[in-house]
């Protein structure tokens, strides 16, 4: 990847490694060229004033670290000095040798609260982190800790932004601290991106996601979880062609909710369902009762597989043994949302009127304002989240095979 022009707040990163200023901050929207030129300084400073030192690179996880900074680091040409990087997987190291010094940079993954004894016992100079809200704050606060016995250690943090009650939003921006620097990035600020390219990105996401992911914003998740679904997602057709698949969300005095799906190529229809609360009705039901209840919904269509709830493995196993084929649902909620927000934005997801629990729960599924972290209030959700599996385990590597990204992918 040749490096040939850099934006002015892509300058500001580089003239941080030669400031006296601990840590930078760099949020803000997706695809705006913060990560790239992040880990390029942050090597940089480490080969420049360092020899024979450890570092760390933080990511989600590890793999993430090694997609979203090693992969682009180890492929830029034009840093204008001659580094040499031979990256270990087996150990996770990175090692960087220029001229006569060489420095270690070891990876760590903060996706968890016991994440941070991964880093404990090392002694580090700087610390890089990617998409830091991502983190628990006591890996990070463990990670900061192991650089304290240097006199000029730098941290480098980078994020997408969260809920404006989130930890680091709290202690490291809103909190304006000393010696550190706050550069906020948008689509605009990565000059190797098109206009044709931002406005493709933009078109991405919609609600709160896009107040955070191109505005840039620390907003709270507030109001309906969906509010561009209304009649225009609703239909009253059935399309003539394509292929058959069940979502299923599993409960046994919570309600059970499943809906049979048309991809045609191009629409995924949600034709018919079936709902059942075993609180409401007092009664419960078996999973043999709730697989013939399946066969009901499905009646002469060849279903190409049925989605259910990860959590339900009895279930699953009893629809095996009927000869379907099962996969489990991807249950990241966050990700999970955002796609079938998109869809519907789109005009990709429709629902036949007459698939009424769907359409009323559409109408009702909120966001939890008083979370710190972004979750739905677990009510009025179950048809909302077989509706989520079907879209974010299936229709995403349909419809959106090639523009589709991860949220810690960014």
């Amino acid at each position: 990847m040749q490096i040939k022009t850099l934006s002015a707040k892509q300058r500001k990163i580089m003239e941080f490694i030669s400031s006296d200023d601990m840590a930078l901050i760099c949020d803000g929207s997706v695809r705006s060229g913060k990560t790239t030129v992040m880990s390029m300084a942050f090597v940089l400073w480490a080969m420049q004033n360092y020899d024979r030192t450890n570092f760390a690179i933080c990511g989600k996880t590890v793999q993430a670290a090694e997609r979203n900074i090693l992969k682009p680091l180890m492929e830029i040409d034009g840093l204008g000095v001659a580094l040499s990087m031979h990256y270990k997987v087996s150990t996770r190291i990175l090692t960087v040798r220029c001229g006569d010094r060489t420095n270690w940079f070891y990876l760590f993954g903060g996706k968890d609260e016991s994440s941070y004894m991964l880093i404990q016992g090392i002694t580090l100079a700087g610390v890089l982190f990617d998409e830091v809200a991502l983190m628990p704050r006591s890996f990070v606060e463990q990670a900061l800790s192991r650089a304290i016995s240097f006199e000029h250690p730098k941290y480098f943090f980078n994020c997408n932004p969260e809920s404006p009650q989130h930890w680091f939003y709290k202690e490291w921006i809103e909190n304006e601290r000393e010696n550190t620097q706050h550069i906020h990035f948008l689509l605009e600020d990565n000059p190797i991106l098109t206009p044709q390219m931002i406005e493709r990105t933009k078109a991405m996401y919609s609600g709160v996601f896009y107040d955070r992911y191109i505005r840039g914003l620390w907003v709270v998740a507030e109001g309906l979880i969906y509010p561009m679904f209304g009649d225009s997602c609703i239909v009253d057709e059935l399309p003539e062609k394509g292929e058959y698949y069940v979502s299923c969300d599993y409960g046994t005095l919570n309600p059970f909710s499943a809906g049979l799906w048309r991809w045609d190529g191009k629409t995924a229809t949600r034709i018919r369902e079936y709902y059942y609360s075993g609180r409401e009705n007092q009664k419960n039901k078996t999973d043999e009762e709730y697989a013939d209840e399946i066969e009901k919904l499905i009646g002469k269509a060849d279903v190409k597989s049925i989605i259910v709830d990860p959590s339900a493995a009895s279930f699953i196993e009893v629809l095996r043994r009927r000869g379907y084929m099962v996969r489990k649902a991807n249950n990241d909620v966050t990700n999970g949302i955002m796609t079938t927000a998109r869809f519907l934005q789109d005009g990709i997801l429709k629902v036949h009127r007459g698939c009424k629990d769907c359409i009323r729960e559409f109408g009702l599924y909120r966001w939890d304002e008083k979370s710190v972290d972004d979750r739905p209030i677990k009510e009025n959700d179950h048809a909302m989240d077989e509706t989520r599996y079907f879209a974010y385990t299936v229709l995403k590597n349909k419809a959106y095979r090639r523009e589709y990204t991860p949220l810690w992918n960014r």
